[in-house]
């Protein structure tokens, strides 16, 4: 088996996994950033439309906003790290270090965009393609990085640790386990998609990072927090159009379209929004994705009118993949709510340190506490910017140890090919029927019990072989069963999790 040795070992190719090989980088550290996608797409990033708030001239104003949106549950402190940060680290790296080419008016100053919950226009964007504007020149700026290295199509499988520490991590060589050893190693994987059965997340959304640090003993929090967007393209509306491949159609619609003026209406043609709060179609995001819900349950199908606004001129990019898909949205646009966005994870400090030693999570994989119960719209590349930069600093420094690594076997026949994707439909079904939009405690019960269940069944086959589809199944069976776990012991319902009265429509999942 070989091994190989680093200063700084990224786990994750998005922002967040970005701005930490560009943090250890600039400190003088050598940076290995492994990344088990083989395309920008692969990340959350690139797919990430809305842009990047921040203070302007008002971080009071942008702090309070954070922390309505969590419903008061955000940590104050970490907000004022997110806030105090925002506009150094937005123009040092985006604007002067990558020159991210953020629109402009006609006086050429910035043009911010405002967005669900945001009191001011304070959002940088690239037409509704923010993410892949931002994304792909940080990545080709670290590719010509001297110091830094990108192995993609690796997937990291375990945490290398002794007596508390972690000193790396085994990643995916062929049919065997590689150990990379690290000074430090900072976990950027993403978020938690493939968990459920709709979301905006690309695919390979496996909870990695969540479930590699936990099973090394690491602090998780908050993870009972899954936020779902409430405006992705529904595909099984009665008004979008046919096809076979519905999975491709499943895209987001900006939450910046209904901040320019796009209303929701039921199959009735009726704006519900304002019957249900007083800021509408910009009400913080599980408002709105609940009452999307119900009005679809309840009518057959709810609309995004666009009417109200120049969508063409404003959303080019927006527009271009409604008439790929035979999308009508001039009579309006089919949405449902999709997982979009896990609030907790990995427990760290304002530097991004987990609890464990020389162990760092930045991104979706980490609970910083800014978001507390609830996202505010725009705020994920700001936080994975923020932190990245921070932890990559921090995590320069410290010289690489080699241990003893993990030794995972292959030693047994290769399982079916369906194998992992039977017990995924299986994961889904119960994560979708019982820990989704709304929760009751009895489902909660039930979905900790065959999570439960699942995971040992997947626990059995790891132990003797060694193969990425396995490991992603392992990692989505542990993340599941801690989301179960943390919503049933919250007994608040309060933002993402909430609690509704008796139990769910279904029991399907009790299979």
């Amino acid at each position: 088996m070989s091994e190989h040795t680093t200063d700084v070992l990224v786990v994750g190719s998005g922002i967040a996994g970005c701005a930490a090989a560009l943090g250890a980088a600039r400190e003088g550290a050598s940076v290995t950033l492994v990344t088990k996608t083989t395309r920008p797409e692969g990340a959350s990033t690139w797919w990430a439309q809305g842009g990047v708030a921040i203070s302007r001239d008002d971080p009071e104003g942008f702090k309070r906003d954070i922390l309505d949106a969590s419903s008061g549950t955000a940590n104050e402190d970490a907000v004022d790290v997110l806030v105090e940060n925002a506009n150094d680290v937005v123009r040092n790296v985006l604007v002067e270090t990558l020159d991210v080419d953020f629109d402009t008016g006609d006086d050429a100053e910035f043009d911010y965009s405002r967005e669900a919950a945001h009191d001011q226009r304070r959002i940088l964007h690239v037409d509704a393609s923010t993410g892949k504007h931002v994304h792909v020149p940080f990545l080709n700026y670290l590719d010509a990085h001297d110091r830094v290295t990108i192995r993609d199509d690796t997937a990291a499988l375990d945490l290398v640790t002794h007596e508390g520490r972690v000193h790396g991590a085994v990643v995916e060589d062929g049919d065997e386990g590689e150990p990379i050893f690290a000074g430090a190693t900072v976990l950027a994987t993403g978020g938690i998609g493939d968990l459920y059965p709709r979301t905006t997340n690309p695919d390979g959304s496996t909870g990695d990072g969540i479930a590699m640090a936990a099973l090394a003993g690491a602090d998780v929090a908050d993870m009972e927090y899954v936020q779902f967007h409430p405006t992705a393209f529904d595909d099984e509306a009665p008004s979008a159009p046919d096809s076979e491949d519905t999975a491709d159609q499943s895209f987001l619609l900006s939450e910046a379209v209904r901040g320019e003026g796009a209303l929701l209406r039921n199959a009735d043609g009726e704006r519900f929004m304002p019957d249900y709060h007083a800021d509408a179609e910009l009400a913080p995001r599980d408002v709105v994705a609940r009452t999307v819900a119900r009005e679809r349950e309840a009518t057959g199908e709810v609309l995004l009118d666009t009417s109200p606004l120049d969508f063409a001129a404003e959303f080019p990019d927006l527009l271009e993949k409604c008439e790929d898909r035979g999308i009508d949205w001039e009579t309006g646009i089919p949405v449902a709510p999709a997982e979009h966005f896990c609030c907790g994870g990995v427990a760290v400090d304002d530097r991004g340190n987990a609890s464990l030693d020389r162990l760092y999570a930045v991104g979706e994989c980490a609970r910083t506490g800014v978001h507390g119960a609830n996202r505010l719209a725009s705020t994920s590349l700001l936080e994975g910017l923020v932190w990245g930069l921070r932890a990559g600093e921090d995590a320069a420094g410290f010289d690489p140890t080699v241990v003893e690594a993990p030794d995972l076997l292959n030693r047994d026949p290769e399982l079916p090919d369906n194998f992992a994707r039977e017990k995924f439909v299986r994961l889904r079904r119960v994560m979708d029927e019982y820990v989704g939009l709304e929760r009751t405690p009895d489902g909660l019960g039930r979905a900790h019990g065959v999570l439960r269940r699942l995971k040992g069944e997947v626990d059995a086959y790891v132990r003797t072989r060694t193969s990425r589809s396995l490991y992603e199944l392992r990692n989505a069976s542990i993340t599941a069963l801690l989301v179960a776990r943390a919503a049933a012991e919250n007994d608040d319902s309060v933002g993402c999790h909430y609690l509704a009265d008796g139990e769910p429509a279904q029991a399907r999942a009790d299979d």
